[in-house]
């Protein structure tokens, strides 16, 4: 006969196994494949950039937050955060797991001293750099496939857009970041996409000692005596600049460019952002290229 003992024992012991049992089957059921992270994670992205990215990855349903810039794609949750001057407690408010930012030093090593994880990026210099941060934000957020593929499918858009222009080589351009005509040199990672088509950049030579860091301001002088083939306006938005307000400015309607019709008008945040829509830039390129081509 069992004493009592004994039963309290061996009660105890199948209790202590049913428990074991079941945080083994719970861990199970809530682990990923691949070591992806929970569908749990919180993310706050005050990285515009950054936001498209996580989104075209397929880790927009876990973002609970972005800065007031980061206003696409239409279902990112726009919230006051201010991506310029980042609020400590105002990211922190949210609970986020991670955070996608700009690199600042100061103020990512106070998010990680609070326990968030941080992932911070700099603005690409080569081309190459925009696909090695979508891969790097698809190991923060265990979606590795997803930015694989992602690369994989913008590395073939842009080589067949490339493929389809013309050779552009003799052909030159400006591209414009703002109506008091600052610009953009080749060595820049904007200029780099010129590049790849054979486009020549008539800014080139204003910062040919490099210090403007590849963003000189020109003068209405300097462009109207350079006159480029192409101009692209990356400033539509931001100061309401098109074809009919560049041939309004002095000495202007005299430029090749306007008056052959050359003015792309550009979405100035598909311009200035390396994420997922660089292949729309890369696009507006190859169209104009391709649209001189067909009409000689």
């Amino acid at each position: 006969m069992t004493s009592p003992a004994t039963g309290r024992a061996t009660l105890w012991a199948r209790l202590v196994l049913a428990l074991l049992a079941a945080a083994l089957f719970a861990a199970a059921c809530s682990g990923t494949p691949d070591g992806e992270q929970s569908a749990e994670q919180r993310i706050v992205s005050i990285s515009p950039t950054g936001t498209e990215m996580l989104f075209a990855i397929g880790a927009g349903d876990r973002v609970v937050a972005v800065d007031q810039f980061s206003y696409f794609p239409d279902e990112a949750p726009v919230t006051d955060l201010d991506g310029w001057n980042p609020n400590i407690e105002a990211i922190a408010s949210y609970d986020p797991d991670l955070v996608v930012m700009q690199t600042s030093r100061d103020v990512g090593a106070s998010l990680e001293a609070l326990g968030i994880e941080v992932w911070a990026h700099d603005a690409p210099f080569a081309f190459e750099d925009v696909y090695v941060q979508i891969e790097q934000l698809g190991e923060a957020t265990g979606r590795t496939d997803d930015a694989a593929a992602l690369v994989a499918e913008m590395r073939a858009e842009i080589a067949e857009l490339i493929a389809a222009a013309p050779d552009a080589s003799g052909l030159t351009y400006y591209h414009e970041l703002d109506n008091t005509l600052y610009t953009v040199t080749s060595s820049t990672f904007i200029g780099q996409v010129y590049g790849l088509f054979g486009l020549t950049n008539v800014a080139d030579p204003a910062d040919a000692d490099g210090s403007a860091w590849g963003y000189p301001q020109l003068s209405d002088e300097y462009l109207v005596d350079a006159d480029p083939d192409v101009i692209f306006l990356a400033d539509t938005l931001c100061c309401g600049q098109n074809a009919q307000t560049i041939a309004a400015r002095p000495g202007w309607d005299q430029l090749t460019a306007v008056q052959d019709g050359r003015i792309v008008e550009l979405n100035d945040d598909t311009a200035s952002r390396w994420g997922p829509r660089l292949v729309d830039f890369v696009a507006a390129i190859s169209d104009l290229l391709v649209s001189i081509s067909a009409t000689g």
